[in-house]
């Protein structure tokens, strides 16, 4: 399996996940790690002005996927089968969220990874997730 740079990674997901751009940018991989950044705007704002909790879980969701794909290579069909978030406190709802994604395990048919989210100035993490994907075989 060739690793996959970032700019590689970048342009599988544009291809194969086209949507996933509005979930955030990847600014940084490596083997089994990847981080990126979302630019929070008003749309990922729900009432009371934090960012919603779909916003963070799909940014937590795609990072723990890119971590993936550099341990597993370009595989477009490997997919989200347990998520388990906390939201630890209220994000800065006029701050960019960095999510910070690492494969715990990686085997034959299950990837097992965890992400935390960042928050502006914040130095604590705003959530943390463990994410398992299928990869098919």
């Amino acid at each position: 399996m060739q690793v996959l740079s970032l700019e590689q990674l970048s342009a599988f997901l544009a291809e194969h996940f086209p949507q996933g751009d509005q979930y955030g940018a990847l600014e940084e991989v490596g083997a089994g790690r990847a981080r990126m950044r979302l630019s929070v705007s008003e749309q990922h704002l729900r009432p009371g002005g934090t960012v919603s909790g779909p916003v963070m879980m799909a940014l937590a969701d795609v990072a723990v996927y890119a971590a993936l794909l550099t341990r597993i290579g370009a595989v477009p069909l490997a997919v989200t089968s347990n998520l388990n978030i906390s939201f630890l406190r209220k994000p800065q709802a006029d701050a960019d969220l960095v999510a910070e994604a690492q494969m715990l395990k990686v085997g034959r048919m299950l990837g097992v990874g965890e992400v935390s989210l960042y928050s502006g100035s914040l130095a604590e993490p705003v959530a943390h997730a463990t994410i398992t994907y299928a990869i098919p075989q």
